[in-house]
C-alpha cells in the first residue's frame, strides 16, 4: 500500500526543520519548536499538518517580522526545502504583509524550493500595486520555478487556494503576465498559463476566445498546444468561437449513431458506447467528439458532465468505441434513475441513449 500523502509531514521533516533554523538562528529554541510540532501531528491530514507547523513556527520565531523573514531567508538558502515549506509559506503570509517588500524575497527564495503559489494570494488581494510589479519583473527571472509562480500564484481559481474575488471579476491585470510567459521555454511554465487561462474561460469566455484570435494565428507548435489546453473547458462546452479558431466549429454533415450496452447497469459497472459515423459525401471533416453524462440528481432532475471522447479527421464511415465507468467516487453521489448520454460533435447534439443505473 502506498505511503499516505499527509506523512510527507513527518517527524523526520520536524527535525530537519529544526536543525536548519537553529543553524540559521541560533537562538531559536529548536526543543519548544519540536514539542509543539509534533504535539498531535500524527491526527491530523495532509493541510492541517502543514497549518500545524505553522503555529509551531509562530510560537518560535521572534515577532519582529524583518527578522523572520531573514533567519527563514538563511534557512532555505542552508537547505530547508520541498515540504517543509509549505508552513513556512504559511507564516509569511499570515505575518508579512505589513512588511511586503521583505515577505515577497522570502516568497521568491521559497518557491525555487517547494512552491509560494498559495503564498502569495495574499498579497495580490493586500497590496496588488506592489505585488504585480513584482511578478512584471519575476517574468524575466531566471528560474523556471520563480517565473511559474508568477502565472500560477495569480490564477483566479487556485485548486487549495485563496480565491482572488478581484481576478474573478477582472482578470485582465493577469494577462499581460501571461503574454509574456506564453511562449516561455520551460514546459512547466507553459502548463500554468494554459491552466490560468482556462481558469479564466469559466467566467470570461469571450476574453480567451479574443486571445485565440489574437495568438493562434500562426501560432508554433508549442503555443498551439499551450492555446488548446487553455480551452479545454470551452471546447468541451462547444463554444462555436473556440472550435471556430481551431478549424472544428462547422455542423457535422452526415449521420452519427450512438448505442449503449448492456442498457441496465449497477453502481460500479461501465458501460459502452459504440459511435457509428458516416459522413455525407468525401470531403475531410475536423471533428471533436465528446459527450454529456446526465447524471440523476436527487431531486430526479439531472446534471450534465461532459467527458472527452475523439478528435480527429474524417473522410469516409468509422466507428468509435468508449467504455464509460460508473462508479463511486468522492467528488458525485449517484441516483437510481434513467441516465442520458448525448454526442457532442463540434459542440452539438448529433445522438442520443439511455441507460438504467441502480444504485
Amino acid at each position: 500500500m502506498a505511503e499516505p500523502f499527509k506523512n510527507l509531514l513527518n517527524a523526520a521533516v520536524v527535525a530537519d526543520m529544526s536543525d536548519r533554523l537553529r543553524k540559521a538562528w541560533p537562538r531559536f529554541d529548536a526543543k519548544r519548536f519540536e514539542t509543539l510540532a509534533l504535539d498531535g501531528l500524527d491526527e491530523l491530514e495532509m493541510k492541517a499538518r502543514a497549518m500545524h507547523l505553522c503555529t509551531a513556527l509562530e510560537g518560535t520565531l521572534p515577532g519582529d517580522f524583518k527578522l523572520s523573514a531573514d533567519i527563514l531567508r538563511k534557512a532555505i538558502e542552508g537547505g530547508l526545502a520541498k515540504w517543509a515549506l509549505w508552513p513556512v509559506g504559511e507564516y509569511v503570509s499570515r505575518h508579512g504583509l505589513g512588511h511586503p517588500d521583505r515577505a515577497l524575497e522570502v516568497l521568491h527564495a521559497l518557491t525555487q524550493n517547494f512552491t509560494a503559489e498559495w503564498a502569495i494570494r495574499p498579497f495580490i488581494l493586500q497590496h496588488p500595486e506592489l505585488t504585480f510589479a513584482t511578478l512584471a519583473r519575476w517574468v524575466a527571472d531566471p528560474s523556471e520555478h520563480v517565473r511559474r509562480l508568477v502565472s500560477e500564484g495569480s490564477r483566479p481559481r487556485l485548486p487549495w487556494g485563496l480565491q482572488l474575488k478581484p481576478l474573478i471579476a477582472d482578470p485582465t491585470p493577469t494577462l499581460p503576465l501571461l503574454e509574456a510567459l506564453m511562449d516561455d521555454d520551460s514546459d512547466y511554465v507553459r502548463k500554468s498559463v494554459a491552466n490560468h487561462l482556462n481558469d479564466i474561460a469559466k467566467d470570461h469566455p469571450h476574453l480567451v476566445a479574443d486571445w485565440l484570435d489574437k495568438h493562434l494565428p500562426g501560432a508554433s507548435a508549442k503555443r498551439k498546444a499551450l492555446l488548446r489546453h487553455a480551452s479545454r473547458t470551452l471546447i468541451k462546452k462547444g463554444d462555436a468561437r473556440v472550435l471556430g479558431a481551431f478549424g472544428q466549429g462547422a455542423k457535422f454533415k452526415g449521420e452519427a449513431v450512438l448505442s449503449l450496452s448492456p442498457r441496465r447497469i449497477r453502481l460500479g459497472d461501465s458501460v459502452t458506447l459504440d459511435v457509428l459515423l458516416t459522413p455525407a459525401g468525401r470531403k475531410n471533416q475536423s471533428l471533436v467528439i465528446d459527450y454529456a453524462v446526465h447524471h440523476v440528481k436527487a431531486n430526479g432532475g439531472t446534471s450534465p458532465k461532459v467527458f472527452k471522447g475523439w478528435t480527429l479527421d474524417l473522410a469516409a464511415p468509422r466507428a468509435l468505441r468508449r467504455q464509460h465507468a460508473v462508479k463511486p467516487i468522492t467528488t458525485r453521489k449517484y441516483f437510481s434513475g434513467v441516465h442520458r448520454i448525448e454526442l457532442l460533435i463540434n459542440g452539438r447534439v448529433e445522438a442520443h441513449a439511455d441507460f438504467a443505473l441502480t444504485c
